[in-house]
């Protein structure tokens, strides 16, 4: 097996649709078969979540693990009303501290409003909201020794960061050093006008990446530039956590399935949906590092 300097992750939806004990089990023994070093829990579900019995089964594992999630509309903290926004802070923080306790160092996803198609742009008291909230919610963070990452997300999915540049001008105003920011290839695939230049624009301020095909399903069965992509991350000597994400009807989870749109089954075998995106990755990982000497 191929040992790169990037941690290689993968989504736990590719395996499971929840976050109950067994399905948690599942996930982990199944992205520690499949040869990963770390395991992706999105905190949609995280009602469900065994938070100790989770961080047991990933140390048995010896796996890393990353945490992401995204808001609701009626909490949601771009939001021009103080009673929604007061509810989704609570629920970042609530969800650092899962992130904490389970041993993670990552918080990440759309962090900064509904993951949902709005009918209207973002206001200037929602941005400001979404700066309060997210400068307070980081420095807890960072007293936890946890980061936060701005992923990117797509047009209809959120009104607040579409670009690699938008992630940037929020992370400033944010103004705290443990936010970063996080490309993903599927909504780059969308907004941004290529797939080299917004990952030298980030450079040092990346800090996880997700792989996904622009139809969420193999990868090289797509469009996407993966070669630039990866020669691009070579470039700038990122070394950090590279996640495949891909959604399948095959695997539902109820509320994020549907806020994600995940209509058709892309796939039916997750196993070697998985092993084929970590011999991808790996490959291009190292295709991108020889042509950089």
């Amino acid at each position: 097996m191929t040992k790169t300097l990037n941690p290689i992750g993968v989504h736990a939806l590719v395996w499971v649709g929840n976050t109950s004990p067994d399905d948690i089990r599942s996930a982990v023994r199944q992205t520690k078969e499949s040869g990963f070093d770390l395991l992706e829990l999105s905190l949609h579900d995280s009602d469900n979540l065994d938070v100790e019995a989770a961080r047991a089964a990933l140390v048995e594992a010896d796996l890393a693990v990353a945490c992401s999630r995204g808001l609701a509309f009626d909490a949601d903290i771009s939001s021009d009303d103080s009673s929604v926004v007061a509810r989704g802070e609570q629920i970042l923080h609530d969800s650092l501290d899962i992130v904490d306790r389970l041993g993670s160092k990552i918080l990440t996803g759309a962090l900064y409003s509904a993951l949902g198609k709005y009918n209207q742009r973002l206001t200037p008291t929602g941005r400001g909201n979404v700066v309060t909230v997210l400068r307070s919610l980081a420095k807890e963070a960072s007293g936890r020794g946890v980061s936060l990452g701005l992923e990117i997300c797509n047009r209809y999915e959120t009104n607040v960061v579409n670009t690699a540049r938008d992630a940037l001008r929020l992370a400033d105003d944010i103004g705290e050093d443990n936010v970063f920011i996080h490309l993903d290839t599927y909504h780059m695939n969308i907004e941004e006008a290529d797939l080299i230049q917004p990952v030298l624009d980030v450079r040092d301020r990346l800090g996880y990446v997700h792989i996904g095909e622009n139809h969420r399903g193999y990868l090289g069965a797509g469009s996407i530039n993966f070669p630039g992509f990866f020669q691009a991350l070579a470039r700038t000597g990122y070394t950090g956590p590279i996640t495949f994400e891909s959604f399948s009807s095959a695997v539902v989870s109820e509320t994020l399935s549907n806020d994600l749109a995940v209509w058709r089954n892309m796939w039916d075998n997750g196993e070697d949906l998985a092993q084929a995106a970590r011999t991808f990755i790996e490959t291009h990982l190292a295709a991108a590092a020889h042509s950089q000497r």
